[in-house]
């Protein structure tokens, strides 16, 4: 392992989780900080050197922190890291888990695969909100009991070989435009179907596929989700990846553009009564509810992936 690529990881640990305008400036101040103090040290042993140095920097976490705009109030340095690694931990492997276990559970006893998609939505939200506030609340809780004894509550020591491998920004990069492209694409032809009335029915009339009655409720958040999801991607294109703010952000905006859509295939609400009509659809309640169940389980692979990339 080279001195720059050690370095380099670090500085990325630490710039990421800063705003896009902080970023060079202070990575470019790491790197002369770090240099600076490897060459002062023993120049001829910069690989260890370089280990002690970043080692007595810290938790890049921690690090970063003292770079931000806000100070960390609720949680404090010392505490953050741990709570933001056991955060993403619950979120994105221990809530999946839970969340399957009590759909399967659903479609076990019976209850039909509509019931397993409420089950799982909820259980997303109840449990998942659970987590975050009781975890908060306990680190919270000890940040001040710390403080109150005059202490400071140490969390496991950090080494530069917790550091993780850093990404390759083509392959981030690239990802992300095609992920733009497809929610554009679904987010462009929602709109184009319905002003074009693509679809002519066997009388000659034009009609749009999709039910005209969604436009005055349900296809707007749909809507607001896929647009944000556009931006989101286009972001990640810029920054070169994922960063827990975006993590965050992208769970929201995949939320307003899923549990709509899956509620309205749910109840098969989707399509315009006048094209099923016309092209005599037989399609039974439970293939809509599959598919309402597919695009909920396809949202949460998304979402985790999300906070598990924020996390490299």
């Amino acid at each position: 392992m080279s001195t720059n690529t050690l370095t380099e990881r670090y500085v990325h640990e630490v710039v990421r989780r800063l705003p896009a305008d902080q970023r060079d400036d202070i990575a470019d101040e790491l790197r002369t900080t770090i240099a600076d103090t490897i060459e002062a040290r023993d120049p001829a042993r910069p690989e260890t050197v370089e280990r002690e140095v970043l080692s007595e920097m810290g938790d890049p976490i921690r690090h970063a922190a003292r770079y931000a705009d806000r100070p960390l109030a609720l949680i404090g340095p010392d505490l953050y890291p741990t709570y933001i690694r056991l955060l993403a931990f619950l979120l994105t492997t221990v809530l999946p888990v839970i969340t399957a276990v009590f759909v399967l559970l659903e479609i076990v006893d019976g209850n039909g695969l509509g019931a397993a998609v409420g089950a799982g939505v909820e259980t997303v939200f109840t449990v998942g909100a659970q987590m975050v506030t009781v975890l908060t609340v306990l680190f919270a809780v000890a940040e001040r009991a710390g403080h109150r004894k005059g202490t400071l509550i140490r969390t496991t020591d950090w080494t530069p070989d917790d550091l993780p491998e850093t990404r390759e920004p083509q392959k981030v990069g690239i990802g992300a435009v095609l992920t733009a492209v497809w929610y554009a694409l679904l987010l462009g032809l929602t709109v184009w179907q319905q002003l074009s009335e693509p679809y002519r029915t066997d009388g000659g009339e034009r009609i749009p596929v999709l039910d005209p009655d969604l436009w005055s409720g349900w296809i707007w958040p749909i809507l607001i989700g896929l647009a944000g999801l556009v931006v989101l991607a286009l972001v990640r294109v810029v920054t070169h990846g994922w960063t827990s703010r975006l993590a965050v952000l992208h769970a929201i905006a995949q939320a307003v553009f899923v549990l709509p859509l899956a509620w309205i295939l749910q109840q098969r609400q989707i399509f315009n009564p006048d094209f099923l009509a016309d092209v005599t659809d037989n399609t039974t309640p439970e293939v809509y509810t599959g598919a309402a169940l597919i695009v909920l389980v396809a949202s949460l692979i998304a979402v985790v992936n999300g906070f598990r990339a924020a996390k490299k």
